[in-house]
């Protein structure tokens, strides 16, 4: 049965406020919560966060009074709810063992993105993406057991596989070539506008992130380890920003915004295992609908168009945690020795590329944290951390200057 978000009707705003007691819920039991769970939490938490940031850069750049206290009146209800979905998240969870969580995110739901996207240029920086966060799994996995003496495939549930990507060291590249040509608003399938837009929320979230909790360790390691792979997800950040058209409008953007709010609660409501949880789901998304609903109006009263224009009539395929091992390891072996040239990609080093990784490295990519913190895994325990599970093959080692 199709969904058209723009015909539902949602909760009424003046009746989306909750008190405390309602905004109290009970976070998720980090031993048997099953780990997609987790995912969806951690994917939604970015999806809310970007709405918040989008909606106070739109009231900034914003002339109009009753447009700003009407982004101010939402904003607010999107603020309780970011609180909810990210308060489901359990204390009894180290900051680590999140952090391995965003990274099942970043891998689970960026090769899902690339799986399901009908542009070749777009699916091609999802993929080239996906093998760097299947890295960076790795490297805080062997930080985790080398911690905090747990292995992560006890995290992950065998869901995910832990093994080495597109080595970290390699991910540094001159900021320019982080920047890819934009889709084409006019021309692009809406799919792939809400695509965009969920993978760099969900990048921006993980960099924020990371540049908040890095500092909070104590061991030199693993401060080292997130200020490397903070600054990575900067670049992630701008690499996924870039694929969105400048050229909409705030009325439009604003639009996909909601629309995609409405896609993702709807999506995870159709797969979720946790009642509770799906029942949180369920709320927002009768909320969200009357944000949308606002959205189209103030779509229509400005850019003058219909919004079935720029989103779609009903909602695309669900979004789906799911294994993609092989879709991973398939990548693995295609595409791990790429790097970005331009807005393009390579399988050579070049020499802008070569001069970033002398003037970051210092001229040894070993000492790079990411490096550090397997030779210490493999110096503490006697071997590297990695699960794979059947049918594993080797995975080509890279250095500097393939």
């Amino acid at each position: 049965m199709t969904f058209n978000p723009l015909q539902e009707r949602g909760i009424p705003l003046d009746r989306q406020l909750r008190n405390w007691r309602e905004l109290n819920v009970a976070p998720i039991d980090p031993d048997h919560a099953d780990p997609y769970t987790r995912c969806r939490i951690i994917a939604l938490n970015g999806i809310e966060v970007e709405a918040i940031l989008f909606s106070h850069q739109f009231a900034r750049n914003c002339p109009d009074l009753a447009v700003k206290q009407q982004l101010a009146q939402v904003r607010y209800i999107e603020a309780q709810q970011q609180k909810v979905v990210n308060w489901l998240l359990p204390g009894l969870a180290s900051v680590l063992e999140t952090t391995i969580a965003y990274e099942q995110v970043a891998v689970d739901l960026t090769a899902w993105v690339a799986r399901m996207e009908p542009d070749p240029y777009l699916k091609q920086a999802y993929q080239f993406g996906v093998l760097e966060d299947f890295d960076h799994l790795y490297r805080y996995a062997n930080l985790f057991e080398m911690i905090e003496h747990r292995r992560a495939e006890k995290l992950v549930d065998d869901l995910t596989e832990v093994m080495p990507g597109r080595p970290t060291y390699l991910h540094h590249r001159h900021p320019i070539d982080n920047v890819r040509e934009p889709y084409d608003k006019e021309t692009t399938d809406p799919i792939s506008k809400l695509h965009a837009l969920t993978i760099m929320s969900a990048e921006q979230q993980t960099m924020n992130f990371y540049m908040n909790v890095g500092p909070t360790y104590m061991e030199p390691i693993a401060r080292q380890l997130y200020q490397e792979i903070g600054l990575i997800e900067e670049e992630h950040v701008t690499h996924y920003e870039s694929l969105v058209d400048p050229g909409q409008t705030w009325w439009e953007q604003l639009l996909v915004h909601e629309y995609n709010e409405c896609y993702l609660y709807h999506s995870f409501m159709q797969t979720e295992s946790d009642p509770k949880v799906k029942a949180i789901w369920e709320l927002h998304l009768n909320m969200e609908l009357e944000h949308l609903r606002l959205a189209a109006e103030l779509f229509k009263r400005h850019d003058g168009r219909d919004p079935e224009q720029v989103v779609a009539s009903a909602l695309p395929a669900p979004v789906t945690f799911e294994p993609n091992k092989a879709y991973v390891r398939e990548l693995l072996a295609t595409q791990i020795d790429y790097t970005t040239i331009g807005t393009g990609y390579v399988q050579d080093a070049h020499e802008r590329f070569e001069q970033l990784q002398q003037a970051i490295h210092g001229g040894d990519a070993a000492q790079a944290p990411s490096e550090i913190v397997i030779n210490d895994n493999r110096d503490k325990s006697g071997r590297e951390y990695r699960h794979e599970t059947e049918g594993a093959h080797p995975v080509p080692s890279l250095r500097a200057g393939r």
